[in-house]
């Protein structure tokens, strides 16, 4: 007996047939992105701290929180790369201390010297000691942890030793180089610019060239990105180095924007850094993240910052505030690695 086409279709049972995948629009895969609960609650902060304290979104008060995280903007960039590739940089205080000491040795002992050779001169430096932990870790296949835990206190130790009671003020600078802190351009300060260039390209970086996907998958696992024949070693070397570099870049800003810098500058930011990063959904173990989520995290700690002191309250709540964000961010993403693996393991199985 012959069998039309539509009564085959009815004889075939409806769970045979290929099923339409949902689709899912941009404004779905937007609200799925790792940044935007952090970019909520930057929002929500803003919003409930102008209630309180309308100064804060005052024109002032807008420049002061640009200003603030311009100099953690850049550092969490770098530190992001190096998270990304499964480790971690504990000396960029350190680093940043000793190249802002150099800017202003640098002015002190060669006035007119062109502030863009001091821009140079300061990434060259900061390049040359983010490479010294680069060697450490990939070529002495030391942890990163422990290599630049020594790094902070040898940087800083040479840094007390080169400055001792010494510190360069506002007024040893060219007004020039102090206006980058001062001046704006379209209503924005231009080291803020500085740092949003930063971040642009450190992201086109990251997304658009083999150097930059190769860093994802070395954090995603170091052995297997072995295997498929990245070189492993220079990679990591190469994001410490780029980190060293933009951490030199904002230990010159750090010493337009501030009025001092000596034997303590940088101090204590490490940790800090860490934080933007991680908060801003860095994979602390590696292989994700996105540079403009870390930071958007730096943004969002600074402004913790500038609201909690806007609204009175005591320093070491901000402190405290800072350390949940950080653990609530491990344990999120702990838990997103959790769930993505069980839903793998489930795929896998339903394909058996």
């Amino acid at each position: 007996m012959k069998i039309t086409e539509s009564a085959q279709d009815v004889m075939t049972p409806q769970s045979a047939q290929p099923q339409p995948r949902p689709q899912h629009g941009w404004v779905s895969r937007l609200l799925h992105q790792r940044e935007m609960p952090v970019i909520a609650a930057l929002i929500l902060l803003v919003v409930v701290t102008s209630a309180i304290n309308p100064l804060f979104l005052s024109a002032q008060g807008i420049k002061d929180l640009m200003l603030n995280a311009t100099i953690m903007v850049i550092l969490a960039a770098g530190q992001a790369m190096v998270i990304i590739t499964r480790n971690v940089d504990l000396s960029v205080g350190s680093m940043l201390g000793l190249v802002a000491f150099g800017t202003g040795s640098l002015f002190h002992l060669a006035p007119g010297v062109p502030i863009p050779l001091v821009f140079l001169a300061g990434v060259i430096f900061g390049a040359v000691l983010g490479a010294v932990n680069g060697i450490l870790t990939s070529v002495a296949k030391v942890p990163s942890l422990v290599i630049t835990l020594g790094t902070l206190y040898v940087f800083r130790g040479l840094n007390n030793a080169w400055a001792g009671g010494t510190q360069y003020f506002a007024g040893d600078r060219p007004a020039e180089f102090g206006g980058l802190s001062v001046d704006t351009f379209l209503g924005m300060p231009i080291i803020t610019l500085i740092a949003i260039v930063v971040v642009v390209i450190v992201a086109l970086f990251m997304g658009g060239t083999r150097p930059g996907r190769d860093f994802y998958a070395i954090g995603s696992d170091p052995d297997a990105a072995l295997l498929f024949g990245i070189p492993v070693a220079r990679r990591v070397l190469l994001a410490f180095l780029a980190n060293g570099a933009l951490a030199g870049l904002a230990g010159v800003l750090y010493a337009s924007r501030f009025n001092a810098v000596g034997a303590t500058t940088g101090t204590g930011l490490e940790l800090d850094i860490v934080a933007a990063a991680v908060v801003g959904g860095v994979a602390i173990f590696g292989g994700s993240g996105t540079i403009a989520g870390a930071a958007i995290g730096a943004l969002l700690l600074n402004t913790i910052t500038s609201s909690l002191t806007a609204v009175r309250v005591d320093k070491f709540w901000q402190q405290a505030i800072v350390g949940i964000l950080i653990i609530a961010a491990i344990l999120i993403d702990r838990l997103a690695a959790m769930r993505r693996a069980k839903v793998l393991r489930e795929t896998e199985g339903r394909h058996v």
